[in-house]
């Protein structure tokens, strides 16, 4: 067997649920989510991402449930912030079109591009730090050290948030991950405020980040209002923080515990970018979609939904699927994506993810580095075999990194 590409582990993975799931229907009941139906094989998950019939906003649909607004109440978001969930995500059609144009403006490739040589000195620094801690062969957890610390740099230094306020914004991105409903009010009034304050900054004062960018950007006159950079930039830190450290630790793992992918990857960098495509597609932080609603009677995957049903894309049954990926159980960091990225890990469509390229940067940057920094860079306790792929977060990943 080529090395590059290590035998997968036994089916007891978080991704064996779903993929039985998969096997059983190509659409069946949402684990968790009463009321919402999960579409579970490629095709039909590609297919639904790209129907416009299927709405992201409840609103105006006959019989939908605001799913997605059940939930945000659950973690405690209070509701005279209620408009935070509305971001691009729950849009559809020129409304989404208007502020995806808008946006899309400020948060350009070039922009993005630009940020490497920064990514790079970041992850570096913050390798010395691990360097110093793991000294004589002391534990290092990466989880703490590197992949959240990483992603929250990033993205409040994209924003122009300074170093001594970006506690807030790690706290409010935790309690996504793990909700606190009674301090998830102060924690969402605390970044709010602090978007206004940038905002109000960059107003009188432009500058060079992306507060700045979407403050002065416009098309024929149209801008973004107060309220849409709120929703904007609370999108950003929720979404751009926890997704991107997740990942990040599960690559991690996968190639820790698979010394075939990690060895090529270290003989051949060259091969990282396509690496990040396997790494998103058997490692991705977002399992599902956010819930659909039928705006008309439609059939999804065979199976009739009436106008107001929930559907929800399984991102992770897609990714896995054996009708469109060739040994999807194993992690081969030398597979082609093909057309496209190989995956549906940041969506497909209107509403794919905005911030792709900015964590297809991260994840590369900082597992690179992280590989040729530390040759000696091992599990802190060794693993039985390969790790468990498909989604699952890691609170810890301890590891060594002296011989």
């Amino acid at each position: 067997m080529d090395r590059t590409a290590d035998p997968a582990p036994p089916r007891t993975c978080p991704v064996a649920a779903f993929g039985r799931l998969r096997e059983e229907s190509p659409v069946v009941a949402m684990p968790g989510l009463e009321g919402v139906s999960l579409v579970t094989r490629h095709d039909d998950v590609h297919a639904l991402l790209l129907d416009p019939r299927l709405r992201n906003d409840p609103t105006g649909v006959p019989g939908a449930r605001d799913v997605m607004g059940t939930i945000l109440t659950a973690v405690g978001l209070p509701p005279e912030l209620g408009h935070l969930g509305r971001g691009l995500l729950a849009r559809d059609g020129a409304d989404h079109a208007r502020l995806r144009r808008l946006v899309s403006r400020a948060f350009t490739v070039r922009r993005v591009t630009g940020l490497r040589p920064r990514v790079e000195a970041l992850t570096a620094a913050l390798l010395d730090d691990v360097a110093a801690a793991g000294a004589g062969g002391a534990p290092v957890d990466l989880v703490p050290a590197l992949f959240r610390e990483l992603p929250i740099a990033v993205i409040c230094e994209l924003v122009g948030v300074p170093v001594e306020r970006r506690g807030a914004w790690r706290e409010l991105a935790g309690l996504f991950v793990a909700p606190d409903p009674e301090r998830m009010p102060a924690a969402a009034h605390a970044v709010v405020g602090q978007v206004h304050e940038l905002v109000a900054a960059r107003r009188a004062t432009p500058a060079d980040d992306l507060v700045g960018a979407l403050v002065a950007v416009h098309d024929d006159g149209d801008r973004l209002t107060g309220e849409e950079l709120d929703v904007l930039l609370f999108d950003l830190v929720v979404a751009g923080f926890e997704t991107t450290s997740h990942v990040l630790a599960r690559g991690a793992l996968a190639l820790l515990t698979r010394p075939g992918p990690l060895a090529a990857l270290r003989a051949g960098p060259e091969r990282w970018p396509a690496a990040v495509h396997e790494i998103v597609r058997t490692c991705g932080a977002v399992p599902t979609s956010a819930p659909r609603y039928a705006s008309t009677d439609l059939v999804v995957g065979g199976e009739p939904v009436a106008t107001g049903g929930a559907v929800t894309a399984g991102l992770v049954t897609a990714n896995f699927d054996p009708r469109r990926h060739d040994r999807p159980d194993e992690f081969d960091v030398t597979r082609e994506p093909g057309r496209g990225e190989g995956h549906l890990g940041f969506g497909q469509g209107a509403h794919y993810c905005l911030g792709a390229a900015l964590a297809r940067l991260e994840i590369e940057v900082a597992l690179r580095a992280l590989a040729e920094r530390f040759p000696a860079l091992r599990l802190a306790e060794p693993a039985d075999g390969p790790s468990e792929l498909g989604f699952e977060r890691l609170g810890s990943l301890p590891v060594r990194v002296d011989p």
